[in-house]
């Protein structure tokens, strides 16, 4: 059943991360795309994946410079994180170091969420759906993962 959920949440979250990648670079193309996802004046992605916030967390470029080799998409940073969730997590590499490393990007994802999350809603003042469905995905995903690393800590005996 865990399995099941996480190829779901791991195929959806890596989905829309690919969709924020597109939005993106069809906005870079042209500054007046709308998105499927652009409701309104208030609801759009391709405004927010557009900003400096949609690349490097928004945190990169003041750092670094918006031409950082680490300035990376967010949608990019979103499909690495939800490859090594679904591979982690599939049990292929087994032991604790994988369910720790599972639980550590997962939190993460979920601090870079509520970091995200704040920005959107006072910095930018939208509401992105397609960021909200991954804010979803992050927070179920460290659920899973947090179920897992408790039962490695109390393993069943024979």
């Amino acid at each position: 059943m865990a399995m099941a959920a996480r190829a779901a949440l791991c195929v959806a979250g890596a989905a829309l991360s690919l969709w924020s990648l597109h939005v993106g670079r069809e906005r870079a193309r042209d500054p007046h795309y709308r998105a499927g996802c652009d409701l309104g004046p208030a609801m759009s992605c391709s405004r927010v994946f557009g900003s400096r916030w949609g690349r490097g967390l928004g945190l990169v470029e003041p750092l670094l410079g918006p031409d950082s080799s680490f300035n990376l998409s967010n949608g990019v940073i979103g499909v690495f994180f939800y490859l090594l969730q679904g591979v982690l997590g599939t049990g292929w590499v087994p032991g604790r170091g994988a369910t720790a490393v599972l639980l550590g990007t997962s939190g993460t994802s979920v601090l870079a969420s509520v970091w995200l999350g704040w920005v959107l809603a006072f910095e930018l003042q939208d509401l992105c759906l397609v960021c909200v469905s991954t804010y979803l995905i992050n927070i179920l995903l460290l659920l899973l993962n947090w179920c897992r690393w408790r039962r490695s800590q109390h393993p069943k005996t024979a």
